[in-house]
């Protein structure tokens, strides 16, 4: 009985402690890097995704490690069609932050575009777990794998010309 007050007090700290370790300040951008992430999605609310990718490529040169201008260059890579690359970007804001909900959203996004369905939906779980089936993360995801994967490019080598000779 003598020890349940002291018991309280430190199961009330541990508690205060875990819920602020979940959540993460926002992160502060150098003002070069903001005005380069201005451009960066200027260029892709136009549809202009190689100016976008440059414009975050440089923002990333100023800012090393951002999370933000990481996940913006692997939404415009994605949507370039380099899902390769976009994975590569969603699993270094991943490594930083594991629970980001967009880096897990848009990492099942690039493998469900790359035909990794499995791996797709590992992270559609993950995502249900974290926040529920009823976020825009979640539901986001499961359309995409819903819709499968993107059509593949055939490179010009890979295709034999048939040699026809006719008459006219």
């Amino acid at each position: 009985m003598r020890y349940t007050p002291i018991a309280v007090a430190l199961s009330l700290i541990a508690a205060i402690s875990s819920s602020v370790s979940y959540s993460a300040a926002p992160e502060a951008l150098d003002p070069r890097a903001g005005a380069l992430l201005g451009e960066g999605r200027a260029a892709a609310a136009s549809g202009n995704y190689n100016a976008a990718i440059d414009a975050y490529e440089a923002a990333l040169a100023v800012e090393p490690g951002s999370v933000t201008v990481l996940l913006a260059l692997a939404d415009a890579t994605r949507n370039e069609g380099l899902q390769g690359k976009a994975l590569h970007y969603y699993r270094v804001a991943l490594a930083s932050d594991p629970r980001n909900l967009t880096a897990l959203a848009g990492e099942g996004m690039a493998l469900a575009e790359k035909g990794a369905t499995e791996k797709a939906n590992r992270n559609l779980a993950r995502l249900q777990t974290l926040c529920g089936k009823d976020c825009i993360e979640a539901k986001t995801l499961a359309a995409a794998i819903a819709k499968g994967p993107s059509p593949r490019m055939v490179a010009a080598d890979a295709v034999t010309a048939k040699s026809a000779v006719s008459e006219n």
